[in-house]
C-alpha cells in the first residue's frame, strides 16, 4: 500500500478522533507551538461522557475549556510540567496541578510514576511526503517519547508547520490516526526590554566571550542580551528554545556555530516559539537541528559544548544563593523548565558559566527581589550550592565556591540602592550573617 493510501485509511474527522478517548485514560499532549488546537478544543465537548481522565499537558498556549470551565472537574484533571497564564487562574479551583522536573528526565520520570503507562497521545505534524514522512515540526522536548509510550498515537496534521530537521521524522505507519486542520501557527513576538532589562542585558552581555555556545531563556531579558552581542564572533546555539533573537543574531553573522563542540556548524534545540520569522528560519534549514529535550537539556550533554553559557531568569534570590524562578510564595507561577538542567551544564563546560537574571525590584519598585531569605512557601529552582552568577540591572554578582558571608556582600552591591540597608540589617537580625564580635570592642 502507497503512504498516500495509508494515510487517508488512518484520516478521521476530529470529534471521532476524540471519541476514541475512554474515561479513566491518561492523554498525553504535545506542547507549545506544537499543541492539536483542533483536538484539544474539541475535548471538553465529550465532558458528559468522559470521567477521571488525566492530561498532561507543558505550557499550553490557549485557554481551552477543558481546562478553564469549572463543569469540566471530575471529568478532567491536568498534570502540568510548566505552567502558563491560564493554569495560574484555574489552579486555586484544583482542576490542575503542577509536575515538578527537571526537564531532561521529565517524561521519564513521570511515566516511572505512572508505571509507565498514558494511553493516549495527540501532537502535531506536517503533511507527509512522497514516502510517507512526516516532521513532528516545532517541538521534541517530550513529544517522541509520549508517542513511544501511548497505546494510541493521534496526530494533527497542519500544513502551515515547518519542516523541521533532526530527530523529528515520524513516518505514517508509526501513528495510529491522523486529523487535518489547517490552522494559523501561535505566534509568540519578543518582549519589548525595559531600562532595567537593558541594563542587565549589557551586563551579561560582558560575560560572554568570542566562541561562546548559548542558551538563552525567555522575556524581555533575554531578548536584551542580543543587542550587546554585535561585536561578539563565532558564537553558538544549544538550546532548550528558539527564539526570535537567535534568527537575528545568525543573520547578523555573529551566530556561526563554528566552534562549536557538539553539533559544529548547527544550532540545536528542542523547541521553538516565537513569530512567523521564527517559523520561516527553521524551514528545511539544514543548519537547525531538533534534538529530544532528554538530550538537549541532559546537563552532561551540555557541558561538553565549548564555553558554554546559559542564561535564565528568576523570580528571587536569597542570601544564601537560594534561586526561585517558579512561584511566588505559596503560588505556583510557570516551573523549572530546563532552568537547572542548562545552570548544571554550562558549570560542567570548559569556560562555561550559568547565569541568573532578573530586575533588583518588583511591584514597582516596592519590593526587593534580592531577599534575606526567600518568601515563605517559595519553591527552590537553583539550590544554593549550584548557583553561579546573579546579574541584575546594578552588576554582576559571582557566587559560586564564595561563602554565604561574601555572598551577602556580592548580593547587596547588586540590588537595589534603597534595600541594601535593610539586607544588611535583617542578615544580622536573623542570625544569618551575624555581626562579627571583636572582643575588647
Amino acid at each position: 500500500m502507497q503512504p498516500h493510501d495509508i494515510y487517508q485509511q488512518k484520516l478521521l474527522s476530529i470529534p471521532d478522533a476524540v471519541a476514541l478517548l475512554q474515561s479513566h485514560q491518561t492523554l498525553g499532549v504535545a506542547m507549545a507551538a506544537s499543541e492539536p488546537v483542533g483536538l484539544l478544543t474539541e475535548l471538553g465537548n465529550h465532558k458528559d461522557r468522559l470521567e477521571d481522565v488525566n492530561v498532561w499537558v507543558c505550557l499550553p498556549l490557549r485557554a481551552y475549556d477543558f481546562i478553564t470551565r469549572p463543569e469540566m472537574a471530575g471529568h478532567f484533571f491536568v498534570e502540568n510540567w510548566f505552567y502558563g497564564a491560564t493554569d495560574r487562574k484555574v489552579h486555586p479551583e484544583g482542576r490542575v496541578s503542577y509536575i515538578p522536573n527537571n526537564l531532561h528526565q521529565a517524561v521519564t520520570v513521570r511515566l516511572g510514576a505512572a508505571q509507565g503507562k498514558v494511553n493516549v497521545f495527540w501532537g502535531t505534524a506536517t503533511p507527509p511526503d512522497q514516502r510517507g514522512y512526516m516532521s513532528l515540526s516545532l517541538g521534541l522536548v517530550v513529544e517522541k517519547q509520549l508517542m513511544a509510550a501511548a497505546d494510541l498515537v493521534i496526530l494533527e496534521i497542519n500544513e502551515n508547520l515547518p519542516w523541521t530537521l533532526g530527530d523529528t521524522q515520524v513516518h505514517i505507519s508509526e501513528v495510529h490516526h491522523v486529523v487535518e486542520n489547517h490552522v494559523p501557527l501561535f505566534q509568540f513576538p519578543p518582549a519589548p526590554s525595559s531600562e532595567a532589562e537593558q541594563a542587565i542585558g549589557g551586563y551579561i552581555a560582558s560575560l560572554i566571550e568570542d566562541g561562546s555556545t548559548l542558551q538563552l531563556g525567555i522575556g524581555g531579558i533575554p531578548n536584551a542580551i542580543t543587542a550587546f552581542l554585535n561585536d561578539r564572533r563565532d558564537l553558538g546555539i544549544h538550546t532548550e528554545m528558539f527564539t526570535d533573537g537567535m534568527v537575528d543574531l545568525y543573520e547578523a553573522g555573529i551566530v556561526t556555530n563554528r566552534r562549536k563542540t557538539l553539533w559544529n556548524g548547527k544550532m540545536v534545540g528542542a523547541f521553538a516559539l516565537g513569530t512567523q520569522k521564527l517559523y520561516d528560519f527553521v524551514n528545511d534549514n539544514i543548519g537547525v537541528e531538533f534534538q529530544q529535550g532528554r538530550v538537549t537539556n541532559d546537563p552532561y550533554v551540555i557541558g561538553q559544548n565549548y564555553k558554554m553559557v546559559s542564561v535564565n531568569t528568576a523570580l528571587q534570590v536569597d542570601i544564601f544563593g537560594q534561586v526561585c524562578s517558579q512561584s511566588i510564595g505559596y503560588r505556583h507561577f510557570s516551573g523549572t523548565g530546563g532552568q537547572l538542567d542548562t545552570h548544571r551544564g554550562a558549570q560542567r563546560s570548559p569556560g562555561g558559566r550559568g547565569i541568573i537574571a532578573l530586575r533588583s525590584t518588583a511591584k514597582d519598585g516596592a519590593i526587593s527581589t534580592i531577599t534575606p531569605i526567600l518568601s515563605e512557601g517559595a519553591e527552590v529552582t537553583v539550590p544554593s550550592q549550584e548557583v553561579d552568577t546573579i546579574v541584575t540591572e546594578y552588576g554582576v554578582a559571582e557566587l559560586r565556591g564564595r561563602c554565604v558571608r561574601d555572598r551577602m556582600e556580592a548580593l547587596i552591591r547588586i540590588a537595589h540602592p534603597n534595600f541594601r540597608d535593610w539586607l544588611r540589617e535583617e542578615a544580622h537580625r536573623l542570625g544569618i550573617v551575624p555581626r562579627l564580635v571583636v572582643p575588647g570592642k
